[in-house]
């Protein structure tokens, strides 16, 4: 278990800190109206918990280290990105799923996840699992947007938008999933793959645009082959203790942030009067594995939960055994960062993403 006493305090530190850098100066004068999030687990807060679906994350260990200790729907121990994002941004402490009965039209004006666990840019990835598709989580936009619009009316709902951040986070589970774990995904390529992905992706972003959307923070993939989920799967009979990064898996991963990092130079130029961050996370995390040492990280092949190997969603759960301290640990499961691998990204995402978008 955390002390969650002395983790809260060192963590209100590390963010004022964070303050002081370009992160913190790029979101005072950026004037963040709101965060709205659409993706995956990585961003799902607990919209999952309202859906018929084996990707939920509604109980104990998840949440274990949030500060009321409950399972929230978050995939984590603790927190997400995006909750250390909209405390930093001083627009609440943590980002409510849409879904939530509780979150009100005052809420809602300064933002929510629509992000659903087991989502992915291609829609079978998120029908394999009854997720959300991403078409489902920009529906559920327009009808937040009416709210907000009937709330404080049409031209404080234009600003609100307009100078929201769009944050994103998806693809993982339709390459790790659905292109590596079906074989029939097999007729396409790779790179033809990670086309048809990031042709879905522009059409989003082009839809949320006109939608009134500006500012945008995507983030790319994490470095696949070094997921333990990943890594066990594709460990031969002999071998099941040698655990390694798949470095195929890692290049595809570079190959698809590369081009997305071209598609977003593209809308860039497209999209008159719209701001476009990248945010990269393979390298951050590729760092953390290669040198825990810098980050007070001792695990990097396995996660906390279970053995770390394989337990992810129903197989973490409250008869699961987990780590006495997962703050010595990259990954919570066997795909899901721990919240003290999100607090680094955050840092990451508040001094290189955002000043990109002054």
């Amino acid at each position: 278990m955390w002390f969650l006493l002395f983790y809260t305090i060192i963590t209100n530190l590390l963010l004022r800190q964070a303050s002081t850098g370009a992160g913190a100066a790029a979101a005072s004068s950026l004037n963040i109206t709101a965060v709205f999030a659409f993706g995956d687990s990585i961003l799902d807060p607990g919209n999952n918990n309202h859906l018929v679906t084996v990707a939920r994350a509604d109980y104990r260990p998840y949440g274990q280290d949030l500060p009321e200790k409950t399972p929230t729907g978050r995939f984590s121990n603790g927190k997400l990105i995006t909750d250390f994002a909209v405390s930093l941004l001083g627009l609440k402490e943590m980002l409510p799923p849409y879904l939530d009965p509780a979150l009100n039209d005052t809420g809602l004006l300064t933002g929510a996840s629509f992000a659903s666990a087991g989502s992915g840019l291609d829609d079978l990835t998120a029908r394999e699992v009854n997720a959300m598709t991403m078409g489902d989580q920009l529906e559920l936009f327009e009808k937040g947007l009416e709210r907000i619009r009937r709330k404080v009316g049409a031209k404080e709902a234009r600003y609100v938008v307009g100078n929201a951040l769009f944050v994103f986070a998806v693809g993982t589970n339709d390459v790790a999933r659905s292109y590596y774990g079906l074989p029939f995904i097999k007729t396409f390529t790779s790179s033809g793959y990670h086309d048809f992905l990031l042709n879905n992706f522009e059409s989003i972003i082009l839809r949320l645009y006109n939608m009134g959307a500006r500012m945008f923070g995507l983030s790319g993939l994490p470095p696949v082959g070094c997921l333990p989920i990943q890594m066990t799967l594709n460990l031969s009979p002999g071998d099941f203790l040698k655990r390694v990064c798949i470095n195929q898996q890692n290049v595809d991963s570079q190959a698809y942030n590369t081009k997305l990092q071209a598609l977003i130079s593209r809308l860039q130029v497209r999209l008159k009067g719209s701001k476009i961050a990248y945010f990269d996370v393979f390298n951050p995390m590729m760092d953390m594995i290669n040198n825990p040492q810098k980050y007070g990280i001792e695990h990097t092949m396995e996660g906390c939960c279970g053995t770390g190997l394989l337990e992810l969603g129903p197989l973490c759960n409250a008869l699961t055994p987990t780590c006495p301290n997962p703050s010595n640990y990259l990954f919570w499961d066997a795909i899901h960062p721990s919240q003290k691998t999100y607090h680094t990204l955050a840092k990451v995402f508040y001094n290189n993403a955002l000043p990109l978008l002054l």
